[in-house]
């Protein structure tokens, strides 16, 4: 028998303590982050349980608990004498909405949401298929938060410019699809940012493409239209100059066959680009990513499982860049390069072509 380390055992009691902590801690994080708490908080000197509540127009009693939390969380300082409360500025800047891009309070909504799920997933583990987009009742109210902060904030200025003369073919008028396009806040910021060109955005949700229609006709933005589509049946070719996605490939049910659509509809200088998850195929070249566990969790618990769901491959958001630059050759992408941003190390951006 391998002998008993006691030393180990301890240390990995004290570490599962931490998890039991960071896990609680980020429930309540996303509460905060719903509620307005952090937002009103950022603005306020040391103030009371009372003042506070007042500010955020909340119930006082379940602030004054959930401020015990984030006390002996370390989020939020606490004077006993004064009996205030205050939300220091170094935290803020990863806690407000006024901190996008850096506002990490808005990812701890993903926790929340996928352990609504979770006696779903354990029937999974022991039945096998898998969880329905339907089971998700707020996953893309909180993915389009997510799209707004890390692609859409960056695209005009950051993303685009990786493709050479992209945002001078945008702005003399090209034809594009956005695929698995969401809410659509990515496609209607091009739309607008360039009337010239011609957007169609397909996505599989009603619901998301309910909202991407609301803000185009709320902004009026003509030369855009959103279809719900399943993305594995394109069947059109040579249609369009750019073909985007953003996050959307590796949840489909068979990402195959619309890296293969996606191939055919594009036109012979077209250019794919395709945002997904930075990573490796291979779990032993993860160990050092800074959000690996975070990553594999909402795979196994959305990504994945969605795809299982429609009697797919459950490719899963951790299938990696190996796995990636393969399929795309597959679809009949001759030229692929990877780029990534320097404030981004969630998401790696593919560029491909057919010639």
């Amino acid at each position: 028998m391998q002998e008993f380390d006691q030393t180990k055992a301890e240390e990995f009691a004290g570490r599962m303590v931490g998890i039991l902590n960071g896990g609680a801690l980020a429930l309540m994080v996303s509460v905060g982050y719903r509620t307005g708490l952090f937002d009103v908080m950022a603005g306020l000197p040391p103030s009371t349980t009372e003042q506070i509540t007042a500010a955020a127009g909340l119930n006082e009693r379940y602030v004054r608990e959930w401020l015990g939390a984030m006390v002996t969380g370390g989020i939020v300082e606490h004077e006993p004498e004064g009996g205030t409360y205050r939300l220091l500025p170094e935290h803020a800047a990863f806690l407000t909405r006024a901190a996008a891009p850096d506002n990490i309070a808005a990812f701890a909504q993903y926790v929340a949401v996928l352990g609504s799920v979770e006696d779903k997933i354990v029937e999974c583990f022991e039945k096998g298929g898998g969880v329905p987009y339907s089971a998700y009742p707020r996953f893309h109210e909180v993915m389009a938060e997510d799209s707004a902060q890390t692609v859409v904030a960056a695209l005009l200025d950051s993303i685009l410019p990786l493709v050479p003369g992209l945002t001078e073919r945008l702005t003399a008028g090209i034809d594009v699809l956005d695929v698995g396009c969401g809410s659509g806040r990515a496609l209607n910021l091009l739309a607008r940012t360039f009337p010239n060109s011609r957007f169609v955005g397909y996505d599989l949700s009603e619901e998301a493409i309910s909202r991407a229609r609301a803000e185009a006709e709320e902004r009026g933005t003509a030369n855009v239209r959103f279809e719900v589509k399943d993305a594995t049946t394109l069947e059109e070719r040579e249609s369009y100059d750019l073909i985007t996605t953003f996050d959307a490939v590796h949840d489909q049910a068979e990402p195959a066959a619309v890296l293969k659509g996606i191939a055919d509809a594009l036109r012979p200088d077209g250019v794919y680009l395709m945002q997904d998850i930075a990573g490796s195929s291979h779990v032993h070249n993860n160990l050092d990513h800074p959000i690996g566990p975070f990553l594999y969790t909402i795979s196994c618990m959305h990504c994945m499982t969605v795809s299982l769901a429609q009697d797919g491959v459950g490719l899963g958001a951790m299938w990696g860049e190996e796995k990636a630059r393969e399929m795309l050759r597959e679809a009949g992408f001759t030229g692929v390069e990877v780029k990534q941003l320097p404030h981004d190390f969630q998401n790696s951006y593919y560029i491909a072509t057919k010639s």
